[in-house]
């Protein structure tokens, strides 16, 4: 089936939003996602419904189906292995990475993709710790732990996924500390949504605002007996 880039980007959009709510993907959030108006999301989902690779239903928005699930899939494998191999071969920053495999992820065959994943000796995570589809396009496990808004002052918690959308923000986090495999000990949390946490990386204290609070996922660590 020869889908165009923008649908594709349509089916990882509803992918990723899906691991996010865990129901159907309104309209409005996919218009968000993608930065575009509704009408035209509306438009691309009837197209996308009539190849079989979304369901929708009226005023309750859309899940994908399952051939659209497996496109998505092949999808995100190409973007985040691109992202381990920019960054680890090619000396970019975690930053950087995913402008870049936006623009080349619909565009490699599938001996450039194995070779890629035999390079990298099969990650399993990109390096914003989003996991990585295996070769058989088996949903990986996307159980990455909370967001951090959802810890208490004095737990002391672990990094194990960032969202990658915004150069800016993780720029702010690596210089902090924030990364995948770091501990935080979360030191306050303000009644409107500010997270201040200690990384064990830099020992530097570092304010999260709500919105990119919500996009550090992290697990706890079990607090040491006094």
């Amino acid at each position: 089936m020869m889908l165009s880039d923008v649908m594709e980007d349509y089916l990882k959009a509803i992918y990723q939003l899906q691991g996010e709510h865990e129901e159907r993907i309104k309209t409005s959030a996919i218009a968000d996602e993608l930065e575009v108006t509704s009408p035209t999301v509306t438009s691309m989902l009837e197209k996308l419904e009539e190849r079989g690779l979304v369901d929708r239903e009226k005023y309750r928005g859309v899940t994908l189906t399952d051939e659209g699930e497996t496109v998505a899939l092949e999808v995100v494998r190409h973007h985040r292995l691109l992202e381990a191999y920019l960054t680890e071969h090619l000396d970019y920053d975690w930053s950087e990475v995913h402008a870049e495999a936006d623009r080349l992820e619909h565009h490699i065959s599938e001996d450039f993709e194995a070779r890629v994943a035999d390079a990298l000796d099969e990650p399993e995570v990109d390096p914003h710790g989003s996991p990585i589809p295996s070769a058989d396009l088996e949903p990986p496990d996307r159980s990455a732990g909370k967001s951090v808004t959802e810890f208490a002052e004095g737990d002391v918690v672990v990094v194990e996924e960032v969202a990658d959308h915004d150069p800016e923000v993780l720029s702010y986090l690596a210089t902090h500390g924030v990364e995948p495999g770091v501990e935080l000990e979360i030191l306050e949390v303000a009644p409107f949504g500010m997270v201040t946490a200690r990384s064990s990386e830099t020992v530097d204290d570092v304010s999260l605002p709500e919105g990119v609070a919500h996009h550090v996922r992290v697990t706890s660590l079990p607090q040491a007996e006094s």
